[in-house]
């Protein structure tokens, strides 16, 4: 696969004649060989907002993929230019599906403290504590808390079933957290 300019040969037929015999016959040969023209243009495009060489490689196929579909469901008077709309709206999707599965690192939001690390006949009695400072909790920090805590719900999934804004629902978990590790420490001095 080369990402580079290739020159047009002189007997290529021209897009639009390609796009037509891809239309009526299905081929898709016809449209590897129309694609392969403008790779160069969609790796760049794809470079320019994933700023990736590797993920802009893999979005460059993913586009192939794709235009396989919509190539057929579409009217194309300019490939080049209805070609580019594609790869920046592929790229787009791509970057706004990064955004909603934003990773985070478990050290930000766990603290560890000694109280949840005990053996196991200390178990109960720490899940119990557990239970107790989760009590103490204002309701949305014991909703938001638990909800992402305990059923593995991401802050959108959270802000959907409770009402509360995304950053309401960070201050919550943050906050929650807290008490509940102030809690425990209390508990643990007992």
């Amino acid at each position: 696969m080369n990402f580079f300019s290739k020159p047009n040969k002189p007997e290529d037929k021209a897009d639009d004649e390609l796009v037509s015999s891809y239309r009526q016959h299905g081929d898709v040969q016809v449209l590897g060989k129309l694609y392969e023209r403008y790779m160069p243009l969609v790796y760049g495009v794809c470079l320019k907002y994933l700023t990736d060489d590797e993920l802009a490689k893999d979005a460059v196929m993913a586009i192939f993929e794709e235009l396989i579909t919509k190539a057929r469901q579409h009217d194309i008077k300019q490939f080049r230019s209805w070609l580019y709309v594609l790869a920046r709206n592929h790229c787009l999707m791509q970057i706004r599906a990064g955004k909603k599965m934003e990773t985070v690192n478990l050290d930000d939001f766990v603290e560890f403290t000694p109280v949840l690390h005990h053996d196991t006949e200390n178990r109960e009695e720490a899940l119990q504590a557990l239970e107790r400072c989760m009590q103490k909790l204002t309701l949305p920090q014991k909703q938001s808390v638990s909800m992402f805590y305990l059923h593995e719900k991401c802050y959108k999934e959270i802000a959907d079933a409770t009402g509360y804004t995304m950053n309401e629902v960070k201050s919550y978990i943050q906050n929650g957290k807290r008490n509940l590790k102030i809690c425990l420490e209390k508990n643990s001095g007992k």
